[in-house]
């Protein structure tokens, strides 16, 4: 797939849809840091996030969760305030604080998840919240979410859709093009077919409507002003001021037109033997 720019490329498979990035091929204006976001708007990203995750993979009361690359532990709290016993992995690529309550009763792991000890309690959920597109081997990952779960258990990704329209529409001002380390996008097919060879069962894959809500207004901003921004689009008052004032008619186009959701929602389970 070749962006508007005439410039950034994308290697799309025919069969599946599945996107590979090449960031010195597809450069499409990134930003110098992983994180791009505002904290305010986090907080809300957050609570959209807890919602769209406890109705994809609803739990009895203390069930295990595990989370690949948990940051500053907000999810996981949110799990623990619930009554969960919890535990998580991440690199600390993002070099944040992790909340104190998650420090002090999670079993964490300061690794990738293929490097987490085969000694490690079984979950009975394990999640993974715009984690896999940051991945270069997801063969291993999804090996080891199987491995991490319980017979019976599920694991949930959120990651971005590389079959969204508002990827074709926006091309390289497409906001999540602006993170220099998104290396693949998914579409339903392609992550369908990773966890069908990792050995789960069950996968189903639906768009969420909630997540991602600046996308469309930092995306409009990076079409109209094509610029390099080293802190991201969103460092400036009046591009957030914008994606906050587009995000009603976000949700309207996404309601009428699904397919323009950028975010996939996918779920599977580890069959019990």
């Amino acid at each position: 797939m070749t962006l508007r720019d005439g410039v950034s490329v994308l290697a799309t498979c025919p069969k599946c849809s599945h996107i590979e990035r090449d960031p010195k091929a597809a450069p499409a204006h990134p930003r110098d840091v992983a994180y791009g976001g505002d904290p305010g708007l986090d907080r809300v990203r957050l609570a959209l996030t807890s919602r769209t995750l406890r109705r994809a993979a609803p739990l009895r009361h203390g069930a295990r969760v595990f989370e690949i690359g948990y940051g500053g532990g907000a999810m996981l709290r949110g799990y623990l305030d619930d009554g969960h016993p919890v535990a998580g992995c991440d690199p600390d690529q993002l070099h944040v604080d992790v909340d104190p309550q998650v420090r002090a009763r999670a079993e964490l792991h300061a690794c990738g998840i293929e490097e987490v000890p085969e000694t490690a309690e079984p979950a009975d959920l394990v999640y993974g919240v715009h984690v896999v597109e940051h991945v270069q081997d997801v063969h291993a990952l999804a090996r080891a979410a199987h491995r991490l779960l319980s017979p019976g258990g599920r694991v949930l990704f959120l990651t971005p859709a590389a079959d969204s329209a508002s990827l074709r529409a926006f091309s390289d001002a497409w906001w999540l093009l602006e993170d220099p380390t998104h290396v693949r996008f998914f579409s339903a097919d392609s992550i369908t077919r990773l966890l069908d060879a990792a050995g789960f069962a069950d996968v189903r894959v639906s768009r969420s409507l909630t997540d991602n809500l600046t996308m469309e207004g930092a995306s409009l901003v990076r079409r109209l002003r094509p610029a390099d921004r080293p802190a991201g689009v969103l460092a400036s008052r009046a591009a957030r001021l914008l994606a906050m004032a587009l995000a009603p008619v976000a949700l309207v186009l996404r309601i009428v037109r699904p397919r323009w959701r950028p975010t996939l929602v996918v779920t599977a389970t580890r069959p019990v033997r």
